[in-house]
């Protein structure tokens, strides 16, 4: 497994990358209003170009297929599983030879409405009772994300079931976001 992380959004040109990834990726980039989206999608996509060269040789942009519920996958390679998440600190891109989910969020306050409708009791007790309850909820939701996007099917279901311990997980813990990889 491959972890590739970036924090810097704002430090490459971005009209120069936009010439440097797929016709597909650039059309997905430029449907962002802003252009902090467009920078993440964008870097995003370079790391996972990047990961696919130094771990297999790959030089030719990968083009995506996605399954129904949107999880993406690279035509001609079925045997290469990645996973790509942003938030607006950082990138992470995750590659694999075996199914893979990946989450980043931002480390911010939450609402107590969303704690009691994602998690159940005790992860509830588990945020309420932690030195840093902020923390604690980012850290359960991205673990949550992950596992989602792991199975790509997305928020479909329960999230207060997600988490089922059959899982292998690896967060770490940034000074302003937390992300989770899902294996």
């Amino acid at each position: 497994m491959k972890i590739c992380v970036s924090e810097h959004i704002w430090e490459f040109d971005l009209k120069a990358a936009l010439g440097e990834i797929s016709e597909q990726r650039r059309e997905q980039a430029l449907k962002f209003k802003h252009e902090q989206g467009q920078r993440l999608c964008v870097l995003a996509y370079l790391l996972l170009k990047k990961g696919l060269h130094d771990n297999y040789g790959i030089i030719e942009n990968p083009v995506f297929e996605y399954n129904e519920h949107g999880k993406p996958f690279i035509v001609g390679y079925p045997e290469i599983y990645f996973n790509l998440s942003h938030c607006k600190e950082a990138v992470v891109c995750v590659i694999s030879d075996k199914p893979i989910g990946v989450d980043v969020e931002s480390i911010r306050e939450y609402k107590e409405s969303l704690v009691r409708y994602t998690m159940n009791d005790e992860e509830i007790h588990e945020i309420e009772s932690a030195e840093h309850p902020d923390v604690a909820f980012i850290r359960l939701w991205t673990m949550k994300e992950a596992t989602l996007k792991l199975i790509g099917t997305g928020i479909s279901k329960d999230m207060k079931s997600v988490l089922d311990g059959t899982k292998k997980y690896t967060t770490v813990e940034r000074q302003r976001y937390i992300y989770t990889v899902c294996e």
